[in-house]
């Protein structure tokens, strides 16, 4: 009595070897024999692979504002258009005097005059914008006029802000910072693993982010225009956030030469 053929062997798993990922993706299919399989890379082929390590950085950098508007007003109303202007002319004189006294440049300040006439008499308003760049110098600045003129004169509280190029700056600092915490922790693990690092194959920042101040949500934003000027300042800070993603190369450990 004969036995029955046995029917000729499937293969339904391929062991792909991580030198060749191309096909790391690609099962073999039931109809493949044995036959088939792929032999193992020879020693020299799998050496030349490109060995590589995959990390993420990831920064956050944050800037005060560098620049801060405060505006003067002066007023009066009189009933003869000389006595009106000679009021405002006068004080006005007085605190261009104070700023050139200070130091303050002609092209941080700028002065705008408005004249009209109200009922039976006429009305006079000058404004002087004056720009910092020294804080401490436009609160002693600010604190000299508040003594030294009438309540007639009526100075706004600072406004701070950032000038175009000091923003632009903040994120390319912030993607600088996380390349370099990117390449850091490579560099950390290719010394634990006992391998050198070698150069970068691919750079990416994946994610960015910006933001203004850190005010508290349960903070009216009623409350801003009496804060301090820290927490003026505080609220006007911009962070900065960026996430990166890099591939080095990984090159083999060079060996210690013996000294004779």
């Amino acid at each position: 009595m004969s036995l029955p053929q046995v029917p000729p062997s499937r293969v339904f798993v391929e062991l792909v070897p991580w030198a060749d990922r191309g096909r790391e993706n690609n099962p073999v299919s039931g109809g493949e024999t044995l036959a088939g399989l792929r032999r193992a890379l020879p020693s020299t082929q799998a050496q030349s692979v490109p060995r590589e390590v995959h990390v993420s950085g990831t920064a956050e950098v944050s800037a005060n504002p560098n620049r801060a508007q405060v505006t003067v007003r002066v007023s009066s109303t009189k009933e003869a258009a000389t006595e009106a202007k000679k009021s405002v002319c006068r004080r006005l004189d007085y605190i261009t005097q104070s700023l050139q006294q200070q130091g303050l440049q002609a092209e941080n300040v700028t002065v705008t005059k408005d004249f009209r006439r109200v009922e039976n008499a006429y009305h006079m308003e000058a404004e002087v914008c004056i720009t910092f760049t020294e804080f401490g110098k436009m609160q002693n600045i600010c604190n000299f006029l508040v003594e030294k003129l009438d309540s007639s004169v009526v100075i706004s509280p600072p406004h701070f802000y950032h000038t175009p190029g000091s923003v632009e700056n903040l994120r390319r600092q912030a993607c600088l910072v996380a390349v370099e915490n990117a390449w850091r922790k490579a560099q950390e693990v290719c010394n634990f693993v006992g391998q050198t690092l070698g150069k970068p194959l691919l750079i990416k920042e994946d994610e960015t982010k910006e933001w203004e101040g850190q005010i508290d949500d349960h903070q009216s934003s009623g409350l801003l225009s009496s804060s301090t000027i820290q927490q003026k300042i505080k609220s006007s800070t911009i962070h900065a956030a960026s996430k990166v993603f890099i591939t080095f190369e990984v090159t083999g450990k060079e060996k210690k030469k013996k000294h004779l």
